[in-house]
């Protein structure tokens, strides 16, 4: 579904990016942790040309990522990404952040879209919130709508970076508890998170990034328990004795 080969990342003389290479089949929920500064946020926001990278290549369903306006429309289409400070519209309903990328990208009919827009509201279990502004929600609600709006356009795969980090403590539970039914349903999902017990519960690969690079993936199991490298045991060490 996915296919990363060698690519690399520069802002300015600042390497981002350092050959990395990354292969996601449909299906696989892929966790990606690492440090501050390591990475992992630029690495996804490049899938769906957030960012551009400079060298290699990235191919999305078939779709090289190029400058080609029409396969970014394509793959963009197709991938839906949930932020960290949930990018709603404040002057716009719920109902209205989640039926506007359907009705003006798709040419959904707006009663379809309506329809739609409900049923996943329905899904991550705020339908009564449709109706209301996001200045009226909690952030844990904020970030459910957000998941919600993405799920609208009815993608193929779901970029999700840190969606957990911006709530308060009391507020995280119910995010990753949406998204681990989201992760039930078959959906390919990539998840830049520090929250490892969501890792060892939903991830078919937990990948560690630092310094810009790929330095360990591995499935959950093996992740946790035998981390071969230097780094990720440190980073182990230090994020699971918080």
């Amino acid at each position: 579904m996915i296919e990363i080969r060698n690519i690399h990342k520069w802002f300015g003389a600042f390497h981002a990016l350092k050959d990395v290479s990354l292969s996601v089949g449909a299906g696989e929920r892929i966790v990606i942790c690492g440090p501050s500064g390591s990475g992992k946020s630029t690495l996804i926001r490049c899938i769906n040309r957030l960012e551009h990278h400079q060298r290699g290549t990235i191919t999305v369903d078939g779709t090289e990522l190029t400058r080609d306006v029409k396969n970014i429309e394509r793959i963009r289409s197709e991938v839906g990404m949930v932020f960290q400070h949930f990018n709603l519209f404040p002057h716009l309903t719920v109902l209205e952040n989640c039926t506007l990328a359907p009705v003006w990208v798709r040419n959904m009919p707006a009663a379809e879209a309506e329809a739609l827009a409900r049923d996943y509201l329905d899904r991550v279990r705020i339908p009564e919130q449709a109706d209301k502004y996001p200045g009226q929600l909690s952030g844990g609600q904020q970030q459910r709508v957000a998941i919600a709006r993405a799920l609208c356009m009815e993608p193929k795969i779901m970029l999700f970076d840190e969606p957990t980090s911006a709530l308060d403590p009391e507020m995280i539970k119910e995010v990753l508890d949406t998204m681990i039914e989201l992760a039930e349903t078959g959906m390919t999902m990539l998840v830049v998170t520090h929250e490892m017990g969501f890792a060892r519960r939903v991830a078919d690969r937990v990948v560690f990034m630092d310094e810009g690079e790929i330095i360990e993936e591995a499935p959950p199991a093996d992740f946790f328990a035998n981390p071969t490298n230097d780094r990720t045991k440190l980073f182990l060490s230090q994020i699971l004795s918080d």
